[in-house]
């Protein structure tokens, strides 16, 4: 049985507690946030115990997990402190708000004999899964380009949440959603070798965070790549696609808001009428379950997981350098 602590009790707190509950190897030992009365409740109806300071977890010789699932500005400070204690942990991304630290956090797990994973769910989304799974299978040939777009509408008071404060976050909707497509990206690709950033923020005020991002990227192998990162998308909207030499695979929806998940696959047959299969995978998000459990199979296997720590650094390093080139005007080389 393995003790886990919760530490965050806010949104990704709700939303990955469940995972933890209604694994039979897990038990939620303790849930901490700065509002006792958040972790009160989200503690309810199980045997944790809460408290508002993270050092009652290191004051635990029985914890074995962290979740850490607290705003940006303190991740570095908490993780890197159960890190040394030999606590496994799943960061929520950004993993930290630079490249310096998240690179100092992979180090320390190194260091430690400890798993660091980086908390991209949207890895473990099943279309996602499949597609990866039949680009490696070269069911497409060679990706020639990759396309991505994840929009939302932005809230009318988004000023005042702790998302539009520099202070706390690195960096506006880019750093917010714009990280999962290029972590998808690099995954697929194999990693970026260049990349290319325009951003402005055109109706929300959050400045100097941005509320749109256009992206290009250059893989190391040549593929080409573009995001774009919206708060300006007045429907919800995730779209995530592989073009190579021989057909497509296109992902669809996120579920819930976004639709029902899809992934599209279809073959170039020139001379022939244009066809593609579609499969939708409906019911509720999996992706936080997939996830969790991936992270246990990883610990109980002495592997890095999918979506790894140093993933997670390269994430935050590849939006770090995308700020950069908007700033610059220049392309930059990883």
């Amino acid at each position: 049985m393995l003790n886990v602590a919760l530490i965050g009790a806010g949104l990704q707190g709700r939303r990955r507690v469940a995972p933890v509950l209604a694994n039979k190897n897990c038990n939620l030992s303790w849930v901490i946030d700065r509002n006792l009365e958040r972790a009160q409740s989200l503690a309810a109806g199980t045997q944790a115990t809460t408290a508002q300071s993270f050092q009652a977890v290191l004051e635990d010789p029985n914890v074995q997990l962290a979740l850490v699932l607290t705003p940006p500005d303190s991740h570095f400070e908490i993780t890197s402190a159960l890190l040394k204690k030999g606590i496994h942990v799943l960061c929520e991304k950004p993993m930290t708000r630079n490249s310096v630290d998240a690179e100092k956090l992979v180090d320390l797990a190194k260091e430690n004999k400890v798993i660091l994973k980086c908390g991209f769910n949207h890895r473990h989304h099943p279309a996602v899964l499949e597609a990866y799974k039949r680009l490696k299978e070269g069911q497409i040939g060679k990706p020639v380009f990759i396309r991505g777009k994840y929009g939302i509408g932005g809230r009318t008071d988004i000023k005042t949440e702790w998302r539009a404060n520099p202070e706390i976050v690195a960096g506006g909707q880019l750093m917010e959603q714009g990280i999962h497509l290029l972590d998808l990206i690099s995954w697929f690709t194999g990693g970026v070798s260049e990349v290319s950033c325009m951003t402005s923020t055109a109706v929300f005020p959050i400045a100097p965070l941005e509320d749109n991002a256009f992206v290009t990227l250059r893989s190391k192998s040549g593929t080409l790549s573009s995001v774009h990162s919206t708060l300006c998308q007045w429907i919800n909207e995730f779209e995530f696609e592989i073009y190579g030499e021989k057909g497509f695979l296109a992902v669809e929806g996120l579920g819930a808001s976004y639709g029902i998940e899809k992934l599209k696959f279809g073959i170039n047959t020139p001379g022939k009428p244009f066809n593609y299969e579609t499969i939708e995978y409906r019911g509720g998000d999996s992706s936080w379950t997939q996830e969790w459990d991936e992270f246990l199979s990883s610990i109980a296997d002495h592997r890095q997981p999918i979506g790894s720590g140093a993933d997670g650094a390269q994430a935050v390093r590849l939006v770090e350098m995308a700020y950069l080139s908007n700033k610059s005007l220049q392309t930059q080389k990883l």
